[in-house]
């Protein structure tokens, strides 16, 4: 990390935009119903001096072609330890001393191999062991999978009472399952994961991630866990990479099926066109990741040296948040951006981030997404929402200021 810190009262401004008082982290918006003050940042310059944690200055990019050029270049490291200020992150999701609470060797396996923090070319050789279960022919090939896994939990939807929990008894599950099945999570740890291991702490879930390998180690099949064991990576990078795949993601993909559930049945007129016509839901999945995009802020880059982008000047040592809502609800790039509309070509958005760090997975939560609402609307034809926790503002769940899902409550 570059040592240098610039004073507050020497921040840098963007060209022809004189400074005002430091921005925190918006916390007032909602998945689907962004602060207001990200458009307003937005409409007064691509980029906005932001308060970090430790009195520094960096900035906030609102602005979709500085978000893009920003997350494509090299210049901006990824290794930054800066927090923005601002918001209010849920407790339980507290991880600014994640280190305290690891043994050595998880903390060193987190060191070499957490891609969401790595540069290249450490980044690039970790990511290439884990991506090759994810790309678009691999995914292709298990769409029966997803669809059979789908189908399983909806027909368990449909024998509970309604009123029902989308998000705890649809959502959630559809994820997990679909992340054994892909990952090759050992048969006899599958409902464990499913059912715990998010409200385990770190370091159970690294245990479960060294018991997960050292099962599979004896029963390589064709999966993400066992493309690692094959790989000439270290033991470290191995139980790293293993634990970022079976961590993240799932989360994402239920947040975006429960937010999808939510934005269609407060619109009747987007739902009877998905009902009308189910071929619209790959697109409509593009929409709902633009439109409800949880990240406020995406993981926080950090300028390497001095950077001079479309009139800001972002200095070495400045710690940089892109906002994945503010840029895509960017009206120079999507018409009418605060419309959901199923119907939109929202290919371009950069709710699955862009460049060399974009989501590794997401061209399986695409087909997760898509299964999961097709079969939902059109199997549970007198679906009804009852309430959302997500209609009103909620605690992120990471600082860098990530969006919740909360319950999704639905009667038919």
């Amino acid at each position: 990390m570059n040592a240098h810190e610039p004073a507050v009262d020497a921040a840098p401004v963007a060209a022809g935009c004189p400074f005002h008082a430091l921005e925190a982290l918006p916390g007032d918006g909602t998945l689907l119903a962004p602060s207001p003050r990200l458009a307003e940042m937005r409409a007064e310059s691509p980029a906005t001096p932001l308060q970090y944690t430790g009195d520094r200055v960096g900035w906030m990019v609102t602005g979709y072609e500085l978000a893009k050029q920003v997350l494509g270049d090299e210049r901006f490291s990824i290794e930054s330890t800066q927090l923005p200020v601002g918001g209010r992150t849920d407790p339980a999701f507290d991880v600014s001393d994640i280190e305290s609470l690891l043994d050595a060797d998880a903390i060193e396996s987190l060191r070499v191999a957490n891609v969401l923090a790595l540069d290249a070319p450490q980044h690039d050789k970790v990511r290439r062991a884990m991506i090759s279960r994810f790309m678009v022919k691999a995914v292709r090939g298990r769409e029966d999978e997803v669809r059979s896994i789908v189908e399983r939990q909806l027909s368990r939807l449909k024998s509970l009472p309604s009123p029902a929990d989308v998000t705890a008894h649809y959502a959630h599950p559809i994820s997990a399952y679909v992340h054994c099945v892909i990952l090759g999570v050992p048969e006899t740890m599958v409902e464990s994961y499913v059912e715990g291991y998010e409200g385990s702490s770190a370091q159970e879930q690294f245990d479960f991630v060294r018991r997960a390998l050292a099962e599979k180690a004896g029963n390589l099949a064709d999966d993400a866990l066992s493309d690692l064991i094959r790989s000439d990576l270290s033991e470290h990078e191995k139980v790293g990479a293993a634990w970022i795949l079976v961590s993240v993601g799932r989360d994402n993909v239920a947040r975006m099926i429960a937010t999808m559930t939510v934005a269609l049945l407060k619109d009747p007129g987007q739902l009877a066109l998905l009902r009308a016509d189910p071929d619209l839901t790959a697109g409509a999945v593009e929409e709902i990741v633009r439109y409800g995009s949880p990240f406020v802020g995406l993981f926080v880059r950090e300028a390497t040296e001095d950077v001079t982008i479309g009139g800001v000047t972002f200095e070495a040592g400045q710690a940089v948040s892109v906002s994945a809502v503010g840029a895509n609800r960017d009206p120079s790039r999507f018409e009418h951006p605060d419309e959901f509309d199923v119907t939109r070509d929202a290919f371009g958005h950069l709710g699955f981030g862009f460049g060399d760090h974009s989501c590794v997975g997401q061209q399986l939560a695409r087909v997760e997404i898509r299964e999961a609402i097709r079969a939902l609307i059109i199997g549970i034809p007198t679906l009804q929402l009852v309430s959302a926790e997500q209609l009103e503002p909620m605690p992120f769940t990471h600082p860098v200021g990530m969006h919740d899902t909360g319950s999704v409550v639905v009667s038919w």
